[in-house]
């Protein structure tokens, strides 16, 4: 276990714990010490490399060999993995947790980590699940940045039985780290994060898969001649296959409802090119750059 410099805070909370230390884990460490929110981040990874590179750029204080260690004494417990690893790292930790603990998470899908969390946690342990809609195309420790959360969304989905004081800790650990809060169902978070963050990274991996077929029958070198379009699209295509794989499969209901909608709207255009309409094709662009101005 390794330790640096104890922090000296008078508010806040004493020990927050972060289970997963890439780009999210290591930009909530890095918010919370810079901004003295506890006066301890433990961490654990199970990667030794990751956790090792964590504590060296000072995104946790302690570093923890094993989860159990991580978590001993936490007020609160953030769990930073993918999606289809959340259940498992829960049932690793739930009988080192201190009485009164929280635990929330940074999934990008909501209700299948609700419908498995819930069923296993003690009553003297409070669940406050959430997503914080921020992030880049980069992984690991050196991509976290204590800014990421500023001036961007946290959405909160806790359940009816869920403690106010338990939701008003959480809502005010992420105000503290920049966030703004919003608190919704878990199946309405599904829909709206369907089309705004998991098809698009189906169309921007989807695209390369387009590109290295056409490369395949021609002999084009596609990557050369990447026009920034191309290369804004297919942005996010560098994520993590492992966290882009978990969303597709844990909110496939709501991502196959959303691609289907897409569908339809691709035969659209594609009517309008094929019937050389170019009048109609003209109002629909023109629609839909106005509906794209209003996004900040």
């Amino acid at each position: 276990m390794l330790h640096s410099q104890q922090w000296d805070v008078s508010t806040g909370f004493q020990k927050i714990a972060l289970i997963g230390l890439g780009l999210i884990g290591s930009s909530i460490g890095q918010a919370i010490i810079h901004k003295n929110i506890a006066q301890c981040v433990s961490g654990y990874d199970k990667e030794a490399d990751t956790l090792q590179c964590a504590f060296d750029i000072k995104c946790i204080n302690k570093a923890c060999n094993t989860a159990a260690e991580a978590v001993k004494d936490a007020d609160i417990v953030i769990i930073c993995v993918p999606v289809g690893e959340i259940k498992n790292t829960i049932l690793e930790i739930l009988s080192y947790l201190k009485e009164g603990a929280i635990i929330t998470d940074v999934g990008s899908t909501k209700q299948s980590v609700c419908d498995h969390v819930y069923p296993l946690l003690p009553s003297s342990v409070q669940f406050v699940p959430a997503h914080p809609v921020a992030g880049t195309q980069f992984t690991g420790p050196e991509a976290g940045m204590v800014e990421l959360f500023e001036n961007r969304w946290c959405i909160l989905c806790p359940s009816d039985n869920t403690k106010s004081d338990s939701i008003a800790k959480i809502r005010s650990l992420w105000e503290r780290m920049g966030a703004w809060v919003e608190i919704m169902t878990p199946s309405e978070h599904d829909m709206i994060l369907a089309v705004t963050s998991h098809i698009p990274h189906v169309i921007a991996y989807t695209m390369m898969l387009t590109a290295v077929r056409i490369e395949e029958e021609h002999p084009f070198d596609i990557a050369k001649f990447s026009a920034g379009g191309f290369r804004s699209a297919t942005r996010i295509a560098c994520s993590s296959p492992i966290m882009v794989r978990d969303i597709l499969l844990h909110n496939s209901d709501a991502i196959l409802g959303a691609l289907r909608e897409f569908s339809d709207c691709c035969k659209q255009v594609e009517q309008l090119i094929i019937n050389n309409d170019g009048d109609s094709l003209l109002t629909l662009l023109e629609d839909l750059q106005k509906e794209r101005l209003k996004i900040p």
